[in-house]
Order: structure tokens, then C-alpha cells, then sequence
């Protein structure tokens, strides 16, 4: 642990024009994030740590410009380092394909500003225009897509908006006592169809299943079981907040060392041995830049040799 560590990366918000009422920076900052104190965010722009665009500081009688960029450095007290290696899988000119383990942010988040894909990779490519193409849990496992080149990113983001790409996941799951009961009759793979209507509930941080039309859509299989538990092959039709998390708790099987669902653990430190069974193993695309079709996976949960480390 350190103290008082910064991002190396600079953050950026863009002023919005439907804010009339913040005649200066600071106090849209103030009450944009709460969490950080109006003397907080003083003494930063004291310290020259918030500035616009072009780098030039900003003070603390800067005028609130509608449409502008001001740059802010994230600060925690303390940061854990994440004791796992990402993975590069495949590089072109426009992207990159890499494996994130479980436990590291994809983007600064929380207590993490440095300890995060995009910043790690970042440091070790010297390219400052790597982003992330899509969102993966910090919890979560697997095959990330990331633009490395500025001028085509939007074709990469389209992808996901577009639907344009196919993701295939891996989770172990305790089996149910129907399932359990199913497969005395049945053989494998059994498999499920399951839409519902997602929301946020208490806190806002959770999803799950309401009431009224769906909004969410995913194919799951059971494709191997051992010792009352099974490996799951996930495809996400639509890409909610925590959605096959949530699906899969629909099913009365919820994710191996999940403490979201069904409940919400205590708030404790990163059990390493105890990481959340779920993974982004397979990303299929075609590459809107050179056509070409991509197709890459990283290596898929051993359901016995989990099991036996349980």
C-alpha cells in the first residue's frame, strides 16, 4: 500500500450546456462529484491539478464554459496492487484483443486509478490513445477488445452498439435441486432462453428482475457437471448491467462466489483465492476496417480441477 496516490492518466468531464445555475469550474465540480469536498477540490486547482483541453490551468475564478473539457487527476488514499497479469492475445494497427484477469479494473475506478487495464497497458505500449471498447466487471475475467487508434474508435464502439459482435461466456454455478433432478432424465446440454425486465434496485449499484417488458436476453447451457456443480456457457444477447449475473440467478443458480447475488455481501478486502467464477471467454467479430473475421478465446474454466479447489 502508498499513500495519497494520483492517476497517471488524466480524467475529463465535459461541461454540459443544460447547467445554468454553476456560474464557475469549481462549483460544478463540487456538485457534480459529492464525494470529493468543496476544500478538496480547491486545493487541487491550487496545486494545478484541473485544467482545460489545450492544459492551461484552471483557477479557482475560471468561468463554466458549456461544452468544454476540464481535466482532473483521480486521487485515493490508498491503492491495492492487483497481483495478476494481463494477457495480449492478439494486436493490430487499430486494436488490440487481451485477457484481464479477475480483480483488475478496466478503466480507473473506485479505489483504483492506476491499478487498471487501460492505464497498465497504456504504460507498457507508450500509446496514450488505447480505450476500451466495451465494459467487463472488475470482478469478471476474459477477453477484452481495445482501440488503440483515435481516428477509427468509433468503428470498434459501433460494434457493441450495433450488436455486431458475438460474446460467449463461462460460469461455474452450484446446481439447483430441479436441475439436479432434470438431469436424472436428461442428457447434456441443457439450456435456457431467459429475457426478463432488469432495473436498479437499493443500492443503485445492483440490478434486478422487475416487472413489465423485457429489456434483457440471454442463452445459457449447462455443459458439464461434476460434484453437484456445473459449467455454463453464457451468450449475452443484450449487454445490461450485470446481466448474466442476474440470469443466472433467475435460474436459482447463482454464480460461484458471486457478493452481489443473490445477496449483497459486507464490503471486505480482495479474497484472491475466491475470485467470481465468471468469464469473457470468446469475442467474434468481423473487423469493420480490414473485413476480416476475428475470432479469439482465452482458456475456459477446468470445472473438476475449481471443484476440487473449493
Amino acid at each position: 500500500m502508498s499513500s495519497s496516490v494520483r492517476a497517471a492518466q488524466a480524467s475529463y468531464i465535459v461541461l454540459p450546456e443544460t447547467v445554468t445555475d454553476k456560474p464557475t469550474v469549481l462549483s460544478f465540480l463540487v456538485s457534480q462529484f459529492p464525494a470529493i469536498t468543496a476544500t478538496v477540490w480547491q486545493q487541487r486547482i491550487v496545486d494545478g491539478k484541473v485544467h482545460w483541453r489545450d492544459g492551461s490551468l484552471i483557477t479557482l475564478e475560471s468561468q463554466f464554459i458549456p461544452r468544454a473539457r476540464v481535466y482532473y487527476y483521480r486521487e485515493v488514499t490508498q491503492e491495492s496492487l492487483i497481483p495478476f497479469k494481463e494477457q495480449l492475445l492478439q494486436q493490430t494497427d487499430e486494436f488490440m484483443l487481451v485477457f484481464k484477469p479477475h480483480f483488475l479494473a478496466v478503466n480507473p475506478s473506485g479505489n483504483f486509478v492506476n491499478e487498471c487495464l487501460v492505464n497498465r497497458l497504456r504504460l507498457k505500449t507508450n500509446n496514450q490513445q488505447i480505450v476500451a471498447a466495451h465494459r467487463l466487471d472488475r470482478a469478471t475475467a476474459g477477453v477484452m477488445l481495445l482501440s488503440v487508434n483515435a481516428q477509427t474508435r468509433h468503428d470498434y464502439h459501433e460494434l457493441f452498439k450495433s450488436g455486431n459482435i458475438s460474446k460467449t461466456y463461462q460460469a461455474i454455478a452450484p446446481l439447483s435441486a430441479e436441475v439436479k433432478q432434470l438431469l436424472e432424465q436428461s442428457e447434456l446440454p441443457l439450456q435456457w432462453t431467459v429475457k426478463n425486465r432488469m432495473a436498479k434496485t437499493i443500492p443503485s449499484f445492483r440490478m434486478c428482475v422487475a416487472e413489465g417488458e423485457a429489456n434483457s436476453h440471454s442463452e445459457i447451457r449447462l455443459i458439464e457437471v461434476f460434484d453437484g456443480y456445473g459449467l455454463f456457457e453464457l451468450e449475452p444477447v443484450t449487454g445490461r448491467t450485470h446481466q448474466l449475473r442476474v440470469h443466472m440467478m433467475s435460474l436459482g443458480m447463482s454464480i460461484l462466489n458471486d457478493r452481489l447475488y443473490p445477496e449483497l455481501l459486507d464490503k471486505a478486502p480482495d479474497d484472491f483465492d475466491k475470485p467470481l467464477k465468471l468469464m469473457a471467454r470468446r469475442l467474434c467479430f468481423i473487423d469493420p476496417i480490414s473485413h476480416k473475421q476475428i475470432d479469439v478465446s482465452c482458456d475456459g474454466f477446468n470445472l473438476q480441477d475449481e471443484v476440487a479447489l473449493l
